[in-house]
């Protein structure tokens, strides 16, 4: 999602190797004490591993280059939060809200869930995900939990010096006003009032998020939907959907307002917007044929057990949604510390982390 397609049927796109491998390897204490994680499948550790849904990927090839193989990551290993959690110092992965017996969750929880999204229908053709509203309800439960771990009135001390980390909003798109022999949205707006209606509806989760404690916020925008794998063999297209990846761009300006607005009726707390639809470049060209790294069912993910590509730093996609590690992990370290203003805004994660 983090590229645009050339007129030569060519994927343009950098891999941005930003820091040396000692980025990831940090010492001491995290830069913050928890990190909360709520999205869809590009951060998905394993909710969706016990939902009854097609959008769970708790097999082979998925996780081959994953310390402990498949968890539910709809990747090859890392995804972007992972690595952004060893670029904060944690020396552990944050673990999934349907895994937290015995966790630490003080340190976070992450309640990201494959095919969910803003409005609660969305991605329910393929089966049970969990919406951004039931991920709230489920922060909820795990603060009442952390209350009585640290005390009531410690709690919201705590939960003011954490990372919260909102990447969703690809399947409002993807799997809602883009599926309209599923869903209704597309008819009943045009992309310009659906950006307003999903960021008006998102707007008040990271509201109630804020009325629970929250005060550092890194909201994580759309990537160039239209150019996904997936989606240009849906429309039987060589080069992106041009009408997808404009009606994300409709959404990512209108979040970024939103963090202008939030920080200004908030004052105290920090919201910021990180910019993936603008990671391209011509450093890197890769053909049409090498675009994903495994063999894929009717469905764009995996076919179990199948044996994957070799060189996955080569291959953008591993399946016909999501990125590779290799591209995670140049989200991740930019998000982190950005060289570009256009791509965080107003600041990067490792100067929000600070405040």
């Amino acid at each position: 999602m983090i590229f645009e397609m050339d007129c030569e049927i060519k994927l343009c796109l950098v891999i941005i190797f930003l820091f040396s491998s000692a980025t990831n390897c940090v010492f001491g204490e995290p830069q913050v004490p928890c990190l909360f994680i709520f999205g869809d499948s590009l951060s998905d550790s394993g909710n969706n591993n016990d939902e009854s849904t097609d959008a769970k990927v708790n097999y082979k090839p998925y996780g081959i280059d994953f310390p402990s193989g498949p968890t539910g990551r709809f990747t090859n290993g890392r995804t972007s939060v992972d690595i952004l959690g060893d670029l904060l110092g944690f020396d552990h992965y944050i673990p999934p809200y349907a895994n937290t017996n015995g966790a630490d969750i003080v340190q976070g929880v992450n309640y990201a869930s494959g095919a969910a999204g803003i409005r609660n229908e969305t991605g329910t053709h393929l089966g049970q995900d969990i919406s951004m509203g039931m991920q709230l309800e489920h922060h909820r439960d795990i603060v009442s939990q952390i209350a009585k771990k640290v005390g009531s009135e410690e709690v919201q001390q705590h939960l003011n010096k954490c990372l919260y980390y909102v990447n969703i909003g690809s399947n409002d798109y993807l799997n809602n006003y883009f599926l309209p022999e599923y869903y209704p949205s597309n008819g009943k707006y045009n992309a310009d009032q659906y950006a307003v209606a999903l960021v008006e509806e998102h707007s008040t989760y990271l509201k109630a998020l804020h009325d629970l404690g929250a005060r550092k916020f890194s909201l994580i925008g759309l990537g160039t939907i239209g150019c996904v794998p997936h989606e240009m063999i849906r429309h039987g297209k060589k080069l992106c959907v041009e009408e997808e990846s404009k009606a994300a761009l409709l959404f990512n300006d209108k979040l970024k307002a939103l963090v202008d607005r939030f920080n200004e009726e908030l004052p105290d707390a920090k919201f910021i917007f990180i910019n993936t639809a603008i990671m391209k470049d011509d450093s890197l060209k890769f053909d049409m044929m090498n675009l994903i790294c495994c063999k894929v069912g009717s469905n764009g993910q995996c076919i179990p057990n199948e044996e994957p590509c070799k060189d996955r730093k080569m291959h953008p996609f591993f399946d016909e949604f999501h990125p590779t590690e290799v591209l995670n992990n140049a989200t991740a370290n930019m998000a982190y510390s950005s060289p570009d203003p256009a791509f965080v805004y107003p600041m990067d994660i490792s100067h929000l982390v600070k405040l």
